[in-house]
């Protein structure tokens, strides 16, 4: 039997089923005699000395923790710099380690979650201290490099691409008299995985969405507006689904919230499509309906893809399974082994080759006037929307989600203090 404890955090944005790999690691470890504890808040807790005892939660609870959205100990947005830039950090945290005897860290997030592992992996070593740090793959925005694809981006894509579908006939229904242009912001900072994903609503040129914008094309606002008027002349109205991320020729976001950047260095990004909208109206002359989903997007459990759930599933068993194989400073990736039919596997990745590299769409999966989607993105995307797994219902109608105790281990170390 294995001797130690292993922590479980989640980190950054969650997703529909990130709870789900939460359900795989636990499940996974009990199976093999590990007990867990969960980090309340991420690296926050860690730090913090916040520990939750997952033992204390019945088997009935963690199952549900499957099919319920959201960040069940907690999330956070907070990244720690370089080993010596942030030292006191990096050594209070393997002081927290070392008091709860914890010798397996697997840290559920994206690019800078992977690189806070390895870090994390690195002092340990030079601490001579035993410990196997294993990333977990986290995020709707798919960037994360050397993974085929990202658990929580499938159930985003089938979530963006049906809502696409369902405004779409709403918008042709009122278009003789009322909406002309319907314009949808899609998450993507640097990477349109999101807004290329609506392109599956549609089949044809005079299907939505008509126009997609995309953050790997400069934004050209008289392109932009010649083709908005050229779709509602054929069609009869225009759908078009615009990244928030975005940018102008010269490097400059179309949505800049202007509410500075978060710990992750990353600017407030929102509003790109009230941008856009307003712009068709001054200029067209349209009446024009926009919205911004945000949340929704990687909160929408309810319709969820089951491609996406079993690979949320399987990365937090195999996180376990490479933890206890003492793989450190690794990540369980998929590799997709065919699109016809579609199968993929759990293979093993350096998070030296993850950490701080950004997986952008290939070129060959922009439509070569850069407003649409091409037939190979089609082929990538559509597997990973593909299935249903629904949340069980209660008799009221709402989906029966569950909540964790999250009983608190006690602090053996003093208080933390930045």
């Amino acid at each position: 039997m294995p001797t130690g404890t292993l922590l479980y955090a989640q980190s950054g944005g969650v997703t529909a089923v990130i709870n789900a790999t939460a359900s795989g690691v636990i499940a996974e470890a009990r199976a093999r005699k590990v007990k867990v504890l969960a980090a309340r808040n991420g690296i926050l807790g860690a730090l913090r000395e916040e520990l939750i005892d997952t033992s204390k939660e019945p088997a009935a609870a963690i199952r549900a923790l499957a099919h319920t959205p959201g960040g069940a100990f907690g999330s956070c947005r907070v990244k720690l710099k370089s080993l010596e830039a942030d030292r006191a950090r990096y050594e209070r945290l393997l002081a927290v380690l070392k008091a709860h005897d914890v010798r397996w860290f697997l840290y559920n997030g994206g690019n800078d979650s992977a690189d806070t592992a390895n870090k994390v992996s690195k002092l340990a070593a030079e601490f001579g201290y035993p410990l196997t740090c294993i990333g977990v793959p986290k995020t709707v925005d798919n960037d994360l490099a050397v993974t085929d694809c990202c658990p929580g981006f499938g159930s985003a894509a089938k979530y963006t691409a049906v809502s696409v579908r369902e405004c779409a006939l709403d918008v042709a229904a009122m278009a003789e008299t009322s909406t002309k242009v319907f314009v949808y912001e899609a998450m993507g900072r640097h990477a349109g995985w999101l807004a290329a994903a609506s392109g599956l609503a549609g089949k044809n040129a005079d299907q939505a969405p008509h126009l997609i914008l995309f953050p790997e094309r400069p934004y050209d606002e008289a392109d932009f507006l010649v083709q908005v008027r050229k779709v509602v002349a054929r069609v009869g109205h225009c759908v078009v689904v615009a990244s928030e991320g975005i940018q102008t020729a010269d490097g400059r976001f179309v949505a800049d919230a202007g509410g500075g950047k978060d710990s992750f260095g990353h600017t407030q990004l929102g509003g790109v499509a009230s941008f856009l909208a307003g712009r068709v109206k001054d200029q067209l002359g349209l009446k024009v309906h926009w919205t911004l989903p945000d949340y929704l997007q990687r909160s929408a459990r309810h319709i969820a893809s089951r491609t996406d759930l079993e690979q949320a599933l399987a990365v937090g068993k195999a996180a376990v399974q490479f933890a206890l194989k003492g793989m450190n400073a690794t990540m369980p990736v998929i590799k997709r082994v065919s699109d016809a039919p579609y199968r993929w596997k759990i293979e093993a990745a350096p998070l030296d080759r993850i950490a701080n590299h950004e997986k952008k769409m290939p070129a060959g999966f922009i439509r070569k006037d850069g407003y649409g989607i091409t037939a190979a993105a089609r082929r990538y995307l559509e597997p990973l929307i593909r299935g249903e797994a629904p949340p069980p219902y209660g008799r009221d109608g709402i989906p029966d989600y569950v909540a964790l105790k999250n009983s608190a281990v006690r602090r053996k170390l003093p208080a933390w203090k930045e």
